[in-house]
This record gives structure tokens, C-alpha cells and sequence, in this order.
């Protein structure tokens, strides 16, 4: 029995070891985290509300609008890549509910792209043109519809849209719905799944399967584990994705001919959050618009990333002129 109790003991202090190393580990990246959203953004006094945003770069005026689980850092994470070959002034804010910008009784697609207007207002903007990622897309497409004199083009990658023939809640939905009432109650619950659950964290969180990750390019790997890191920290963004698991879930067609402006929409078959039917079907009903459809590549685009990220400079280039 003895002996017995001293096995328990070592194993006790062993799990406490371990949990005092992982703990240590993940408050230094939280840290690292609330230091990077610290830095870099703007609250903007507006008619709508105070909004968080970030400016970055020279030129034609592009409003970058995050996915799920992002930010004004998301945002400016995008915009730096499509920066690359310069010309472009992004302008990057933090929707309802992430960050420092607050969620209002009414956090609609409707009210969320009034409050893009607002904060162009703010800045003394007239036109851009509109970047929407991922569950940024339903109010990139409602700034297109509600406000078609200052948006100059519209490009929707992997968008949340509406697609004919589904019933009840979207396919897109599922995956951010289970997600929200597990991992994303808590800051330290995420961080444990990243490095303990990664390839699931990668088809749940990202969208993408795991067999295109396997397949990925060291770079996109990187690039994969940092956008997940990028999520914390995850309780400063919480009211943002609860909402956004609303909209995106209660989506209804919009009045896609009433849009003129010149579209492109970007996706990829195999995207885990169903992008590319509804991608496909807005394609179809704004006039002129251009579909990009990849076989693969997931929600991030493996693969794909640098032709995709092309594509939108060259057509904001050419459309996306004041």
C-alpha cells in the first residue's frame, strides 16, 4: 500500500507539473495576444456608435471586413498581404461585439453595414471599395445594396451568402455553433485545444479539412497555426462570434440584381463551412459579377492564397477607383 500511495503521490505532482508548465505557457501568449490588439487601432466617435478600426497603407481606399473570430487584427493581417504590391489603403474595423467595438441592440447585417458608412463618415471617406471574409460577408453585401454610391467594388471570399434549397439552420453555421458552446467560452479552453486537438481545432475553427492541411506548404502550416493563435484572445471577441452565429444562420436572399457594382466572389469546394454554393448561387444573380471556384483548399485557401489574393488586387485595381 505504501508503495501504492508514493505512485499516486509522483503521479499527482507529475500532472501538477505538467499543468503548472502549460498554464505558465499560455499566459505568455495570452499576453502576446492582448498585446497585439493593444496597439495599431482607432476608436471612432460615430452617429452609429464607437467603432475600433486600423488604417494601413496608401492609395485606393478598400474596407476590409473580418470573418468570424476576428478583428480590426484580422483585417490588417489581410490587407498587409494584398499590400504587397502596394496601392491600396486598407481601412479595417472591428464589427459588432469584437474587440473594443460594442454590440448594439441591433447587430443585423443591416445595421452592421450602416455603421461602415458611419465610420466612412467618420473618416471623411466618400467611396471604397469592400473586402468581405468569411461571416463579413452578409454586411459587405448589405453596404453594396444600402449604400451603392460609395461602394466602388465588391469582392466576397468564402462569404457567408445565402444559397436556394436550405432549410433550417446553415450547413455554414453548424461547425461555428458547436464550436461557441465549447472551446470559445474560455480563453485558456481554446489555447488547450490548439495545441492538444490541433487538426480538429483546423476543420472546426478554420473551415479547412485535414488533408488538405497535411498537404499544405510549410509556409501555409505557419500560417495555419498563426491564425489560430490569432483567435485569443477569444473572450474579447466572444459577443461578436455569438452574433455572428445568429445572422449567419437566419440568412435570407437579398435583392442581388439591385447591386450594379462590378463583383467578384471567391471559394473553394471542399470549404468546411459550405461557402461555395452560396458564393456560387450571389455570383449568378448580380449582374456581370465574376465566380472564382476552387476545387480545394478549404475556408483559408490553401493552395490557392497568393492566385486568390492576385485576383482581388488586380479587380480592385481596376474597378475600385473613386
Amino acid at each position: 500500500m505504501r508503495i501504492v500511495r508514493r505512485v499516486l503521490v509522483l503521479l499527482a505532482v507529475g500532472c501538477l507539473a505538467v499543468v503548472a508548465f502549460a498554464y505558465s505557457a499560455y499566459r505568455r501568449d495570452l499576453q502576446e495576444a492582448e498585446k497585439r490588439i493593444a496597439s495599431g487601432s482607432q476608436i471612432a466617435e460615430t452617429r452609429c456608435g464607437p467603432i475600433e478600426y486600423a488604417l494601413i497603407g496608401e492609395g485606393l481606399p478598400l474596407l476590409t471586413i473580418h470573418g468570424a473570430g476576428g478583428g480590426f487584427d484580422q483585417g490588417v493581417a489581410l490587407a498587409s498581404k494584398l499590400l504587397g504590391g502596394g496601392g491600396f489603403r486598407g481601412i479595417c474595423p472591428s464589427r459588432f461585439g469584437y474587440l473594443r467595438t460594442p454590440l448594439p441592440d441591433d447587430a443585423s447585417a443591416e445595421a452592421q453595414a450602416d455603421a461602415h458608412a458611419c465610420l466612412l463618415d467618420a473618416l471623411g471617406i466618400d467611396r471604397v471599395a469592400v473586402l468581405g471574409i468569411s461571416a463579413g460577408g452578409p454586411s459587405a453585401l448589405q453596404f453594396a445594396l444600402r449604400h451603392p454610391q460609395r461602394c466602388s467594388a465588391l469582392v466576397l471570399m468564402v462569404p457567408a451568402t445565402f444559397a436556394p434549397g436550405e432549410g433550417g439552420p446553415r450547413r455554414s453555421a453548424r461547425p461555428l455553433t458547436q464550436i461557441l458552446n465549447t472551446l470559445m467560452q474560455s480563453d485558456f479552453a481554446f489555447w488547450l485545444a490548439i495545441h492538444l486537438a490541433r487538426r480538429s481545432m483546423i476543420e472546426n475553427v478554420l473551415g479547412t479539412p485535414v488533408a488538405v492541411a497535411d498537404r499544405a506548404s510549410p509556409a501555409e502550416r505557419q500560417e495555419l497555426d498563426t491564425t489560430l493563435m490569432n483567435v485569443l484572445p477569444v473572450s474579447r471577441r466572444w459577443a461578436g462570434l455569438l452574433n455572428d452565429a445568429a445572422v449567419v444562420s437566419t440568412l435570407r436572399r437579398p435583392p442581388l440584381e439591385r447591386i450594379k457594382v462590378p463583383a467578384l466572389l471567391i471559394s473553394t469546394e471542399d470549404d468546411l463551412y459550405g461557402t461555395y454554393r452560396g458564393a456560387q448561387y450571389t455570383a449568378s444573380q448580380i449582374r456581370g459579377a465574376r465566380f472564382i471556384g476552387y476545387r480545394d483548399g478549404g475556408h483559408l485557401l490553401i493552395g490557392h492564397g497568393d492566385d486568390a489574393l492576385k485576383e482581388i488586387a488586380a479587380f480592385v485595381k481596376e474597378h475600385g477607383a473613386p
